[in-house]
């Protein structure tokens, strides 16, 4: 099976039960429930990892609104924009594989940050994945598009 490195991981972030702000990991352990000390883990299987590229801050940007990484909820923050790739998608990054399953939704949190964010980013807040082999993440790791 070939692979395509297509770019890398340049923040990890978890949420934590009690804890309303994502807490940023070097390292996350996944399987097939998802993304192990995530307090979504075993929730919904196919929403388990939130993949967000660097272009979604940005746009954000262009349009005077700044706001730190984690912002958009997502667990993988990337150098590269995946949201042009179709569902069944994968990707290797470290030693897990993953598959994209859905566009993430828009959440009425965003319009906290700024009323406009949720139209801004209407398909450019993220993808979600589920976890096809497990295996452990690390900020900077390279992404491979499996194909």
């Amino acid at each position: 099976m070939s692979r395509k490195s297509i770019g890398k991981v340049l923040s990890i972030f978890i949420s934590i039960k009690g804890n309303s702000q994502r807490v940023e990991k070097n390292t996350i352990l996944l399987d097939s429930k998802g993304i192990r000390e995530d307090k979504f883990y075993d929730k919904a299987i196919e929403r388990s990892v939130l993949i967000t590229s660097l272009s979604s801050y940005d746009l954000a940007k262009q349009h005077d609104i700044t706001m730190p990484y984690a912002s958009l909820g997502e667990n993988l923050l990337i150098d590269y924009n995946p949201y042009h790739l179709p569902t069944g998608t994968k990707l290797h990054i470290g030693t897990a594989e993953i598959e994209i399953s859905q566009n993430c939704t828009l959440c009425d949190h965003l319009s906290n940050i700024d009323a406009q964010l949720p139209t801004l980013l209407k398909n450019d807040r993220g993808i979600f994945a589920k976890v096809v082999k497990e295996g452990e993440i690390k900020k900077e790791d390279i992404i491979y598009l499996v194909g």
